[in-house]
């Protein structure tokens, strides 16, 4: 039996360390957390487009990773600009729907703001893998040795949810007990799931112990977390895109700081 190939990202930023996608991806939205404008979130969203071509993330890789994104920011969007605050002309007033200029800006703002926060963020981590992250952050984050691998055994774990959770739902068809009550019959899959996570989790807390994981001593790692120009680079562009963004915002006018008096 032959197994298929896996499918290895090869875009330029693939394969460069985690912790600077981490960082890049942090600089870049430290500037738009301060402030709620059209002109910021839009040059960041415009400026990050080379580095989401570069990710190595094939388009239909892309539009699965960011489907959430893009449902939330539109639906969020509209939330706002129905019951907004109120400012400029109001274009429609009925019980607690309010539209008026100010609330329709406020919107089309704060959809860009979701749009530029999590697109980067979301299609650099898209081809991170979870044991490059540990090696990069204890090695080059200097983060703690049991904190970092108690995360990766718990982000080893998250995959097994949706097995478990098809393992659950053939298990209940089998027995004959998930033909009616689909609301009853998710709330009691969910429970199940529950319960099998926390035995899951005990398990592996307990046998991590056992072999020595907890120990306070310093640890080596098996692979080396290569830290290079490529890593430099992308934090540079990171933080050059956040800068540019703020640095146009102010120079339109537009900065909205949301700390304090705008």
């Amino acid at each position: 039996m032959i197994l298929p190939t896996p499918l290895v990202p090869a875009g330029p930023l693939a394969r460069v360390n985690p912790v600077a996608k981490l960082g890049a991806a942090l600089l870049m939205a430290a500037p738009l957390v301060l402030t709620i404008d059209w002109v910021s979130a839009a040059v960041a969203l415009l400026l990050s487009v080379p580095l989401l071509a570069m990710s190595g993330l094939g388009w239909r890789r892309f539009w699965a990773r960011t489907a959430p994104v893009w449902i939330a920011a539109p639906l969020t969007g509209v939330t706002i600009a129905l019951y907004g605050e109120t400012s400029g002309t109001v274009h429609l007033d009925w019980l607690f729907v309010r539209i008026s200029d100010g609330s329709l800006a406020l919107a089309a703002a704060t959809v860009l703001r979701i749009l530029a926060l999590a697109l980067p963020s979301v299609v650099l981590f898209a081809t991170v893998d979870p044991t490059d992250l540990a090696d990069g952050l204890a090695q080059r984050a200097r983060l703690p040795a049991r904190f970092v691998l108690g995360a990766l055994g718990g982000l080893r774990l998250v995959g097994l949810l949706v097995d478990d959770w098809r393992e659950l739902e053939v298990a209940r068809r089998a027995r004959g007990v998930a033909d009616t009550g689909r609301l009853r019959r998710v709330l009691g899959m969910a429970f199940a799931l529950i319960v099998l996570a926390i035995r899951r989790g005990s398990a592996l807390a307990t046998s991590m112990e056992a072999r020595g994981f907890g120990a306070h001593a310093e640890r080596t790692w098996a692979r080396v977390s290569p830290w290079g120009a490529r890593e430099w680079l992308l934090l540079a562009a990171g933080a050059g895109i956040g800068l540019t963004a703020v640095a146009v915002a102010i120079a339109t006018g537009s900065w909205n700081f949301i700390v304090g008096p705008s």
